[in-house]
C-alpha cells in the first residue's frame, strides 16, 4: 500500500469562525496545520503517493505543501468544483492513482485525529480478501454517528446511521473515517454526481455481496469537527497523549514557536500552543488552549480550554473559558467570556462590557 487518498473538501461549518479564513485541515493543531499530522502518519506507514480531494478554499493547500517532497511524500491536487461528498471526491481522483485493480489505496477523512495503526489495517485488508476495510472504534454514546455491526470474524453486516432510541443501538462500534479500498472498487463509485460512503456505496456495496471488513482500534481517536474538540486535539498532541511525527518540537505541557515572547511570569499549561510572532503579557495563565500567530495576550488575563486566531488581542484581566476567539478580533479588558462563546473575525469586544459573573 503506497498510495493515499485524502479528503479535505470539507467547508467546516461547525468550527467556525475557525474556518472563514482557513480551510478546516489547514486550521493550526500543536503549531502546524492539522493535515500535516495525517500526511506524516501516512508517510510514516509507508505511504509514498497522497492525492488531495480538496473544495473549499482550495487554493491555499498547494502553496503550503507543494509537491509534497519535504514530507516525503508525492503529493497531487484535485478540486471539485461542486462538492460531491465523500464517495464522490473518492471517484474524483481515482485517475490520479497508480495502483492495479487489486491493489490496496488508504482512504481518509480530513478531520479525524487517531492513533490508528495503519499497517494493520492494511494487514486486515490483505489476509481477509476484503473489498473495503473499515477502521471500526469503539465510542460510549454512539447517537451521533453511523454504528457499524460485525460477525465473530471482523465482517461487516450493516450500516446504521445515527440511531436515537435504545432499540436501535445494536453495537457500540463505530465508522472512524479511514479506510482501505481494493482499487477496482473506486471505480465502481458513480461519477459526476455527489455520493456517501456512508449512506450509499457501502450500503450497496454490502447488497451485492462485497466483502467488507470492519478492524476495531481502540487507540486514541478523535473527531476535530467542534472547536472545543479541535482544541483539545491540539492539546493532545502536545502533550503526547495523541501521537504524531509532526509535532514541531518535543512533548510537553506547552509548545512555544519560535518568535514568539512569552513573559518570564507567565504560566502556560495543558498542552497550550503559542504560535509564531503572539505575545503574552506577565502574569498571564493559559491552559490547554491554542493562541495562533501574532495574538496578543495582555497581562493578567486568564485562558482555558480556548482558541485565539491569527492577530487577535486578549485585553489585561479577561478570562476565557471554552471559547473561540476569531482572527483579528479585539477582546477588550475586564471581559469574562464562557463556554460556547465565539466571537467573529475582526469583532471587537469593548473593555468591561462581557461578563458571566459580578466584576467585584
Amino acid at each position: 500500500m503506497t498510495e493515499a487518498i485524502l479528503l479535505v473538501g470539507g467547508r467546516g461549518t461547525r468550527l467556525r469562525p475557525l474556518t472563514v479564513h482557513t480551510p478546516k485541515p489547514m486550521v493550526p493543531a500543536a503549531g502546524v496545520p492539522f493535515l500535516t499530522h495525517q500526511l506524516a502518519r501516512a508517510r510514516a506507514a509507508g505511504v509514498e503517493h497522497i492525492v488531495l480531494a480538496t473544495s473549499y478554499l482550495a487554493e491555499v493547500f498547494e502553496p503550503y505543501f507543494g509537491d509534497g517532497s519535504s514530507l516525503g511524500l508525492h503529493i497531487e491536487y484535485v478540486t471539485e468544483d461542486e462538492p460531491l461528498g465523500t464517495g464522490g471526491a473518492i471517484r474524483n481522483v481515482a485517475s490520479r492513482l497508480h495502483s492495479g485493480p487489486d491493489d490496496p489505496v488508504l482512504i481518509f477523512n480530513g478531520d479525524i485525529l487517531t492513533g490508528l495503526d495503519i499497517p494493520a489495517l492494511v494487514a486486515t485488508h490483505e489476509t481477509t480478501g476484503a473489498d473495503v476495510s473499515l477502521h471500526l472504534t469503539r465510542v460510549e454514546d454512539p447517537r451521533a454517528f453511523g454504528l457499524v455491526p460485525t460477525d465473530a470474524t471482523g465482517r461487516v453486516t450493516a450500516f446504521l446511521e445515527k440511531p436515537q432510541t435504545p432499540e436501535e443501538i445494536v453495537t457500540d462500534q463505530i465508522n472512524a473515517g479511514a479506510y482501505v479500498f481494493r482499487r477496482s472498487v473506486i471505480d465502481t463509485i458513480p461519477e459526476g454526481r455527489p455520493v456517501s460512503v456512508e449512506r450509499e456505496t457501502f450500503p450497496e456495496l454490502l447488497a451485492t455481496g462485497a466483502h467488507l471488513q470492519g478492524m476495531v482500534d481502540s487507540t486514541y481517536w478523535l473527531d476535530l469537527g467542534t472547536p472545543q474538540a479541535f482544541v483539545r486535539g491540539s492539546a493532545d498532541l502536545v502533550l503526547g497523549r495523541a501521537p504524531s511525527p509532526a509535532v514541531p518540537g518535543r512533548c510537553g505541557d506547552r509548545l512555544v514557536l519560535p518568535t514568539a515572547t512569552v513573559a518570564p511570569d507567565a504560566k502556560l499549561t495543558g498542552g497550550t500552543v503559542v504560535g509564531e510572532g503572539a505575545r503574552i503579557g506577565e502574569g498571564a495563565r493559559i491552559a490547554g488552549s491554542t493562541v495562533l500567530a501574532g495574538a496578543v495576550v495582555e497581562p493578567g488575563a486568564v485562558i482555558t480550554d480556548s482558541f485565539i486566531g491569527v492577530g487577535a488581542r486578549i485585553g489585561e484581566r479577561t478570562l476565557l473559558t471554552g471559547t473561540v476567539i476569531g482572527d483579528g478580533a479585539v477582546v477588550g479588558p475586564d471581559n469574562e467570556l464562557r463556554e460556547g462563546v465565539r466571537v467573529w473575525c475582526d469583532a471587537r469586544i469593548p473593555a468591561a462590557t462581557l461578563r458571566f459573573s459580578s466584576d467585584q
